[in-house]
């Protein structure tokens, strides 16, 4: 692969909270330019955690990167405020549909360009690339975005993102709390930024049947180390990711369920 191609490294990324309890153990992945990244792994297996060390932002949850290093384009996160990573083009959208609930959904949605230094023209141009994303924000724009449903307010958390004008959108578990149409709804619009824009993601998943089917690759967590990757099409066809690492029960065909051990060997994350 050529390293023009590869847009963010992590190598053996270490991390702790409060200065004891240990989250990541030398997680590895990397994110190519233009490509969908699945990070996978079921609830703890350090999803979050990695992501806000990509974003630089564990230390305001008492974190600490205590090993291995996170390049973006050549840029090292570790030495670089959340602030200026989000000017470079590395814009995350926090798990739990973030907004500023006393604001309407078109103040917030400003809020990103503001973020980016954007110009009064750049705004009202990314708004409208927004709106014929999200046709449902433009009919909701005036209101509070607090008073909004939990598919309107992530669909805002989404624009708010893409207002900054990302190279690399980083999503934490984007279909929490969401019903399967919006969460799918959701998928293929950020499918089709990828396609047409060329846009590079990287989203963590507990979903791993919706995040596989729109994803070109993925990397699973377990207990904080990366212990598989792949294209997601193989991944999404054995039944042994789903069942070991994924939380997700086999059953035989007589209703018994199956030990996860008993599927095909794992192959290792490079």
């Amino acid at each position: 692969m050529a390293q023009d191609e590869i847009q963010l490294v992590v190598d053996r990324l270490e991390a702790i909270y409060n200065h004891s309890i240990v989250a990541l153990h030398g997680v590895s992945l990397t994110v190519r330019r233009g490509e969908i990244l699945a990070l996978l792994g079921a609830n703890g297996a350090g999803k979050s955690t990695t992501l806000k060390a990509i974003s630089n932002l564990l230390q305001a949850e008492r974190g600490q990167i205590t090993g291995g290093s996170i390049l973006f384009e050549g840029l090292d996160v570790s030495r670089t405020s959340p602030a200026e990573l989000v000017r470079r083009g590395l814009v995350q959208v926090l798990e739990g549909r973030h907004c500023f609930r006393s604001l309407n959904v078109e103040e917030n949605l400003v809020t990103g360009g503001i973020g980016r230094g954007s110009s009064r023209a750049e705004i009202t141009s990314d708004l409208e690339r927004v709106y014929a994303l999200f046709p449902r924000l433009r009919e909701k724009r005036k209101e509070i975005s607090g008073l909004t449903s939990g598919g309107e307010q992530q669909m805002t958390a989404i624009g708010r993102a893409l207002m900054s004008r990302p190279r690399l959108l980083v999503l934490d578990e984007p279909s929490m709390g969401l019903a399967p149409l919006i969460v799918r709804d959701i998928f293929r619009k950020l499918k089709s930024l990828n396609q047409s824009e060329g846009l590079s993601i990287l989203v963590a998943e507990q979903n791993s049947t919706v995040a596989l089917q729109y994803a070109d690759r993925a990397t699973v967590l377990e207990n904080g180390v990366a212990v598989l990757e792949g294209p997601a099409a193989t991944l999404r066809e054995r039944d042994d990711v789903k069942a070991f690492y994924l939380g997700e029960s086999r059953v035989s065909t007589d209703g018994a369920p199956t030990h996860p051990r008993a599927a095909e060997p794992m192959a290792p994350a490079a």
